[in-house]
């Protein structure tokens, strides 16, 4: 409840204030770009900070006929008004040392003013200084609910530096800049926002009594430069100082404006004789403005030019997120009531309804009342006679924000009969808490009288298809509903495509009808053996996937060519130099393990060509054995002999075995397995991996076997199955 809280105080007011702060942070951006480019104007001096009065003021009374005031910027810039040798009026920037003159002052540029005018005040005068001002108020109060949104986020102060999951590119950069702008954020809207009080005079000034200090008749005549407060205030500490008008006058004294108190001293013996120190309102007047502008340091400015770049993403990221929230909410074809399947999803972000609402779809299209919405949309469902619980999990251990009250409805609500219950946690493992939410929902739930778990709880770490295909398979199992099992299917699609030149393609095989395609991808495109390529055929979204093989850097496609197939027609009709719109897809749970002591990799039909890529690179020699399954010998897979016989020469792969269904041998892959139970039995035991890849069917016999030769070994498939030691990508 209290997430929600913030999290709605965060949106909403960076809804009612987002058109101010675009524009403020624009034009924040150009004046503290202004204000660097200031500091770096020719009228400074390297020893600035070391000047004291004492030494300016002979310096520049012997260069000028008469002075009558120095002013110091907040750029360290001197400037003097009096007149020259020759009785000519000066207003210039001076070196305080020398006197010389360095250059004139001039107004900034008509366009810094304009954009000065519409930062401060919209050109509405009061009115729109007023307008800035409540933005500036409302600024600040959007940091600290945002900052409060991180350390819910990240379990307290502690950990507000810990690694952040980068669930997406607008959700991790909004967290992590969020982290480092947050001070110079605060300051900015802090410092606007006093600024603002103190031009409609909300604080009072104190009233600060000047101190008098009596003026000692017998005190001696001196030379400015053994002046005692002359030689102990440094020029950098000097805002203005103003010359006496009748040098011969007594009663006419330097003033000397400092950064915290204005002096009168008299201009014959160098006596203070009055003290005013500034109320502390124009104190912090000058710090904000210090602060706000950038103006006193050309790092500090750029620094608030960056700042304001990153409210202005800061806008953008998180209207893309809730807009991103926006778009999982679901228009369900049937109610609640009377579906027979009801999935519930927990999100923070979206991308949990993003794999829940794959299922409801494909659930509808057989033609399956099915019902989809949030956790805290729970309820009594009277027809339904499975539940499926999605869940992300918040931060370290909470619950998304759409599941804060699942917990208490679950004890709430108590459903009539028995119901089938799977629960599919989602989160990331760089987190301790890994998918602890859905953990404890599971928990919970198989404590239910009315629940039946029909599967253990399986997580699914970083967002990953292929782990989430694995759960898609044993619930599809279960029930005896088909559901698609590619991975790709069910991956994040991305917005863009690249193209791709066919450097190579092989004659249609007339015995297997198979073919291999070879693409030229860009140079910066980063892929593997065991990554997938989607293709877009028909130009209307709908893609297909084959699985990768790279060889010299190129893509290498097997292909099996389907009379009336979308995809594997597109690309047989391709002729060499074509060129292609297509995508690789990052495919992590079928990469070739790089730790792994020896490896297996078992195939059908064109399920081999990722192995072809990931025995080429087998450059750190890891143990390999390839085995295969086809129907006859053809082309191709002589071509494949050849092809294995020349890496078991240079020692990247250690056997290959075929099988033949139809010719020769005529078996199957899964004999050979049976036939070498030793050989995978030892491998398992020793941590090996066995990787699978082709059709389904090939899958699920060869996994009958493992489990009958782990079963003869007092063990299971299962167990080495959650010791990820095996990789499949089968369709």
């Amino acid at each position: 409840m209290t997430l929600s809280v913030w999290r709605y105080a965060h949106l909403t007011l960076a809804v009612f204030s987002s058109l101010f702060l675009i524009m403020a942070s624009v034009t924040g951006i150009v004046l503290a770009i202004d204000a660097a480019q200031e500091k770096i104007q020719p009228y400074s001096v390297a020893n600035f900070n070391d000047l004291t009065v004492a030494q300016v003021i002979p310096a520049l009374q012997k260069n000028y006929l008469e002075i009558s005031e120095i002013n110091i910027n907040h750029n360290k810039f001197t400037t003097l008004k009096g007149l020259d040798e020759d009785g000519n009026d000066i207003d210039a920037y001076v070196n305080p040392e020398t006197g010389k003159v360095l250059g004139k002052p001039e107004k900034k540029s008509e366009f810094i003013q304009w954009v000065t005018s519409l930062h401060r005040s919209l050109f509405l005068h009061e009115t729109g200084r007023f307008i800035i001002g409540v933005n500036s108020f409302l600024l600040f109060l959007i940091a600290i609910s945002g900052i409060a949104l991180v350390l819910q986020r990240q379990k307290g102060f502690r950990r507000f530096f810990s690694k952040i999951v980068k669930e997406n590119f607008t959700q991790y950069y909004h967290v992590v800049l969020g982290r480092l702008m947050f001070i110079p954020i605060f300051i900015i809207a802090l410092s606007g926002t006093y600024l603002s009080l103190l031009r409609f005079k909300v604080f009072t000034e104190d009233k600060i009594h000047s101190k008098e200090i009596k003026f000692d008749a017998k005190a001696k005549k001196q030379d400015i430069v053994n002046f005692e407060i002359f030689k102990k205030t440094k020029l950098a500490d000097v805002q203005k100082i103003e010359f006496p008008f009748d040098t011969e006058d007594p009663k006419e004294v330097f003033i000397l404006k400092l950064t915290d108190r204005e002096l009168q001293v008299n201009q014959f013996t160098g006596q203070i004789l009055r003290d005013m120190p500034y109320p502390s309102t124009v104190i912090f007047e000058n710090l904000s403005l210090d602060l706000h502008t950038g103006r006193a340091n050309m790092f500090w400015a750029i620094f608030l030019a960056i700042a304001s770049a990153n409210i202005l993403f800061f806008i953008y990221s998180g209207f893309t997120m809730t807009l991103k929230r926006k778009e999982t909410r679901i228009k369900n074809k049937y109610k609640a009531k009377e579906s027979r399947f009801i999935l519930l999803a927990g999100s923070e972000n979206g991308s949990t309804f993003r794999f829940a609402n794959a299922i409801h779809t494909q659930l509808l299209k057989n033609g399956f009342s099915s019902y989809l919405g949030g956790l805290n949309h729970y309820k009594q469902f009277p027809e339904a006679e499975h539940i499926i619980i999605f869940s992300s999990t918040h931060g370290l251990g909470d619950a998304p924000s759409n599941g804060g009250k699942f917990l208490s409805l679950l004890n709430q609500f108590q459903q009539d009969k028995k119901i089938n219950v799977s629960v599919v946690g989602f989160g990331s493992k760089s987190y301790p808490d890994f998918c602890g939410f859905a953990k404890e929902v599971n928990a919970v739930l198989a404590s239910q009288t009315w629940s039946n778990m029909l599967l253990d709880l399986h997580t699914i770490d970083d967002k990953s298809p292929v782990q989430f295909t694995d759960w898609v398979k044993d619930w599809s199992t279960k029930t005896g509903i088909h559901l698609n099992v590619t991975p790709a299917y069910y991956a994040q699609k991305p917005t863009g495509l690249q193209k791709m030149k066919v450097l190579e393609k092989t004659k249609l095989s007339e015995t297997d009808h198979t073919f291999m395609l070879t693409l030229r991808p860009r140079m910066r495109t980063k892929f593997t053996s065991g990554d997938l390529l989607a293709i877009y055929p028909a130009g209307d979204g709908r893609d297909r996937f084959y699985s990768i093989s790279k060889s010299n850097g190129n893509i290498q496609l097997v292909v099996k060519f389907h009379e009336n197939g979308l995809g594997s027609g597109y690309l047989n009709r391709l002729e060499t130099g074509a060129v292609i719109k297509a995508r690789t897809i990052e495919n992590t749970g079928f990469h070739f393990p790089k730790k792994a002591p020896l490896v297996a990799m078992i195939a059908n039909g064109t399920g081999i060509a990722p192995f072809l890529g990931m025995i080429e690179a087998n450059k750190n020699r890891t143990e390999c054995h390839l085995y295969c399954g086809f129907r006859n010998e053809t082309e191709t897979i002589i071509k494949y002999k050849q092809f294995a016989t020349e890496q078991i020469n240079k020692k990247n792969l250690n056997s290959f075995h075929i099988a033949f269904s139809r010719e020769q041998n005529e078996c199957y892959v899964m004999d050979l397995i049976l036939k070498d139970a030793d050989f995978f039995a030892n491998l398992l035991q020793q941590g090996g991996k066995i990787m699978i890849c082709g059709s389904l069917a090939m899958q699920q016999d060869v996994e009958k076997v493992l489990e009958m030769i782990c079963l003869e070994n007092n063990t299971t498939l299962s167990h080495y199955k959650k010791n990820k030691q095996l990789l499949t990508d089968c369709y």
